[in-house]
């Protein structure tokens, strides 16, 4: 009697390439950091930034989503946005610190884990339109932002506290229960007024001539984005308390 031959379960092929393309982006960013090239390991994660935005939206324009691709894209965030930003803060500044600055980077690998372990367990079930915590794309490209921004103004990172600080409150906001916009409702080929065009024009222009602070202000106000919508929310539910 013949036996029925296996089924072979195919993989999709573009969405795919572009998180194998931001995975080899954040294991460069690796071996930067490891040679004390750390501007360049953060344009490594900032590119991996880019792709991993990327890979998800042409995988829903195509309708090539898969639980493969998930769980694939996942493991590829915990190197660029775990291991590669936590080992770059760590070698960058957070060394000098000793045992405190080795569990704080850490620390930022952990929060990142459970982020993504969060993300998977909920993808079935969660608004598509809010994350619950700081996505850890955003947390990486955070820290990558900060470092391209010292480095290009000749800061001393170990003589300053402000990584020592942001590493532990970038993780808390990772694993908190704020909201965070995810921009999967935005229709690029929709209307936008003249004064959001100009905005954007300017913007560019500003960009153009400071990228590294631009870059830094953008994660910067994303960042700060979860907590001030919170508190919004609690000072309406306040008022209309008040009101009633």
């Amino acid at each position: 009697m013949n036996t029925p031959a296996p089924h072979r379960q195919g993989i999709y092929l573009l969405p795919n390439l572009l998180t194998t393309a931001a995975l080899a982006a954040g294991f460069y960013a690796i071996t930067a950091t490891v040679a004390g090239h750390h501007s360049v390991a953060a344009g490594a994660i900032l590119i991996a930034f880019i792709l991993d935005g990327l890979d998800g939206r042409v995988a829903r324009l195509t309708g090539t989503e898969s639980a493969f691709g998930a769980h694939y894209d996942s493991l590829a965030d915990m190197v660029s946005f775990g291991v590669a930003p936590a080992l770059m803060a760590l070698l960058w500044a957070l060394a000098a610190h000793g045992r405190i600055g080795t569990a704080l980077a850490f620390l930022f690998v952990a929060a990142v884990a459970l982020r993504l372990a969060r993300f998977n367990s909920q993808s079935g079930v969660a608004d598509k339109r809010w994350f619950q915590g700081l996505p850890s794309p955003a947390g990486a490209g955070m820290v990558a932002s900060l470092v391209w921004l010292m480095q290009a103004h000749g800061l001393d990172a170990q003589r300053t506290p402000v990584v020592l600080v942001l590493l532990p409150v970038i993780a808390a906001l990772m694993v908190s229960k704020l909201r965070y916009t995810s921009f999967k409702g935005f229709d690029p080929a929709g209307r936008v007024p003249f004064l959001g065009v100009l905005a954007i024009v300017l913007g560019l222009a500003v960009a153009f001539t400071t990228p590294a602070l631009v870059t830094f202000l953008l994660f910067a106000g994303y960042t700060i984005s979860g907590p001030a919508l919170t508190l919004r929310q609690r000072a309406r539910l306040r008022a209309g308390r008040q009101r009633g």
